[in-house]
């Protein structure tokens, strides 16, 4: 069984249980990269020229990611890591939380790099109303993970379990982090901040294996605990998923108040919500909003297909060899 409280047993990697677990922790091993590898200092001549609200736009979600990566990792080494007893799910989660923590380095390095005000950009998600409030509906679950009551070993604890990975890998990995993915690289398609947006695309692609992990886990539990597959659990997790969507939309009119060359609030939300209907379809769930996808260029752009189809995709941008110490780039 995937779910359960670990124990010092839970160690045998052979014979593997869970091989998509087991391919996804080589494939990540395959993917690592470094912040620093990328020249950011190329980009100052883009952001010399930027108007106010595009430099807006750009210190406004590195001021979100760079708390919520680790965000992320907290909630992988609470709420997450202790409940599996797959020591393929432990291998790969325990490459996922070095990737988190390399994607707060990335936005670190993003802040340290471009002229901007660092101690107002570390304090805007304690600060704006919309970015608080993201990050209070993913502590509401992830608090439910810590409490001494939490038993996973009943259906109403595996419940709590696929909830708080919901709001964490669907919600915050899955929808929040493509929205502002989506907005950093549009900036490359008019050829600005092609470097920032190079970086962006790794944190894509490290992003894009954790959601397909997180959606192997959900499918894979719910397998094997048919008695928590109810049309009413099935309600609430789309309820969950399409309050992130809520936060997300009036997180989206701070991100964007006036709007800047071909990208405002609504654009963004279109495409908010045509992620949101992907994700709810990969779950079994079925589409809510019936949005189109406004940015179809975000296919070619991170080298991923159509989204309804990107776990098939295999982004080869930027690999190592396991068994050699050379690199492809892109």
């Amino acid at each position: 069984m995937l779910i359960g409280k670990a124990s010092p047993e839970d160690m045998n990697i052979h014979p593997i249980h869970y091989q998509w677990a087991y391919d996804l922790y080589n494939q990540a091993v395959r993917n690592t990269w470094f912040p620093h590898e990328i020249a950011l200092k190329e980009d100052l001549y883009d952001w010399e020229k930027m108007t106010d609200d595009e430099r807006h736009a750009v210190e406004f979600l590195i001021s979100f990611f760079n708390p919520a990566e680790l965000i992320v990792n907290r909630s992988i080494a609470l709420g997450i890591y202790p409940y599996l007893k797959s020591p393929e799910c432990h291998l790969y989660l325990a490459k996922q939380m070095w990737e988190e923590a390399n994607h707060c380095v990335a936005f670190e390095y993003v802040l340290e790099t471009f002229p901007i005000d660092r101690d107002k950009a570390f304090s805007l998600h304690t600060n704006i109303p919309s970015m608080k409030a993201k990050e209070d509906y993913i502590n509401h679950y992830m608090k439910r993970m810590t409490e001494d009551t939490l038993d996973v070993s009943t259906p109403e604890g595996k419940k709590d379990f696929i909830r708080n990975l919901v709001a964490t890998n669907i919600v915050m990995e899955g929808i929040w982090f493509y929205s502002g993915f989506m907005v950093v690289l549009s900036f490359r398609q008019r050829n600005q901040l092609r470097n920032l947006g190079s970086l962006i695309n790794w944190v894509l692609r490290d992003e894009s294996l954790h959601l397909k992990f997180g959606m192997n886990l959900i499918q894979n539990i719910l397998e094997e605990n048919n008695d928590i597959l109810t049309r009413e659990f099935a309600d609430e997790i789309k309820n969950i998923v399409v309050q992130g969507v809520d936060l997300e939309v009036a997180y989206n009119k701070d991100l964007f108040p006036r709007g800047i060359l071909g990208l405002n609030a609504d654009y963004v939300n279109q495409y908010v919500q045509y992620v949101a209907d992907r994700r709810l379809e990969e779950l079994g769930i079925g589409a809510h909003y019936g949005a189109k996808n406004p940015a179809k260029w975000m296919s070619g752009a991170t080298d991923v297909l159509e989204l309804v189809n990107f776990f098939e995709a295999q982004n080869t941008s930027y690999e190592v060899d396991g068994h050699a110490t050379g690199k492809k780039k892109e």
